[in-house]
Formats: C-alpha cells, sequence, structure tokens
C-alpha cells in the first residue's frame, strides 16, 4: 500500500511503467548507460594519464635548478601549467556531463506521452544546461586568466 510522500508519485510510475517494459527496451537503457559509463572512464583514463605527464615534467624540471629564485619561477611556471589542465579538465568534465544531459532530455522528450507538448519544456532544460555550462566556464576562464597561466588547448565540441 502506497502512502502519502514525495517519492509516491515516483513509485507509481515505475510501478505502472514496468508491465510495459520490453527486453528489447532494457537492453537499449543497459546499452546507453554502459556507453555513458564508458565515456566517463575513458575521460578519466586521458585526464590521468595527462596529468601524470604534467607531473613528470615538473619532475624533470626541478632536477636542474640549483638557484632558489629559478626554483621559484620553476614552481610558479609548474603551478599555472597545472591549473590551466585542471581547468581543461573541468572543462571536458562540464562537457561531457552536458552532453549526456542533453541526451537525457531528448530521451524524456521521445518517451514522453505528448512529445510535442513536452518540448518547450526540453527546451527550456537545455537552454538552462547551457547557461550553467557557459557560467562554469567564465568562472574558469577568469580564474585561468587571474593567474596568468596560458590555457590549455580546448576541445571543440558539436552541439
Amino acid at each position: 500500500m502506497l502512502t502519502n510522500n514525495p517519492f509516491e508519485a515516483v513509485t507509481k510510475a515505475l510501478l505502472n511503467g514496468a508491465g510495459k517494459l520490453s527486453s528489447d527496451d532494457a537492453q537499449g537503457a543497459a546499452k546507453e548507460m554502459m556507453d555513458s559509463l564508458r565515456a566517463w572512464g575513458d575521460l578519466v583514463q586521458t585526464q590521468a594519464q595527462a596529468a601524470q605527464v604534467a607531473s613528470m615534467e615538473a619532475a624533470e624540471e626541478f632536477k636542474s635548478v640549483r638557484d632558489p629564485m629559478a626554483a621559484v619561477e620553476a614552481f610558479k611556471t609548474n603551478t599555472q601549467k597545472m591549473l590551466a589542465l585542471t581547468a581543461t579538465h573541468l572543462q571536458e568534465a562540464m562537457a561531457l556531463s552536458i552532453d549526456q544531459f542533453n541526451a537525457g532530455v531528448d530521451l524524456l522528450q521521445e518517451r514522453h506521452p505528448a512529445p510535442d507538448a513536452f518540448a518547450p519544456v526540453a527546451h527550456g532544460m537545455k537552454k538552462a544546461a547551457s547557461a550553467l555550462e557557459s557560467g562554469v566556464l567564465a568562472a574558469l576562464n577568469t580564474g585561468i586568466e587571474a593567474t596568468g597561466a596560458k590555457p590549455a588547448s580546448k576541445k571543440s565540441r558539436a552541439r
């Protein structure tokens, strides 16, 4: 017996939709989930490799430093490189998050009982996500500019 709580609507929707779920739908959902996890795994792996390379380069630079002022400059330069790399990694993670959010909104609209009626809501959701992304990217760029670091190369992505 369901009680009146915040999760009641979700529970009802899940219970009502459970009978309509086919094995093809389940396999499609599982494939989407696995593709999403694979994308995150690939991103984490490439970012970890880039961070490892940057750390090794920094360690190599410090091996030859003998002068204290040169050490300070090397530290400053490597800190700026790491900040730029971190900003790039955050941009990549944000891009993947927004892409997956938009794909989820598209799927929600596709499966909505009245897709045309849901279209303005979907558009609003995507617009809000885009505004969030723009705000985060602006904050990252401002932070990078404030440190004097040179931004790492940005990957462009299609929307």
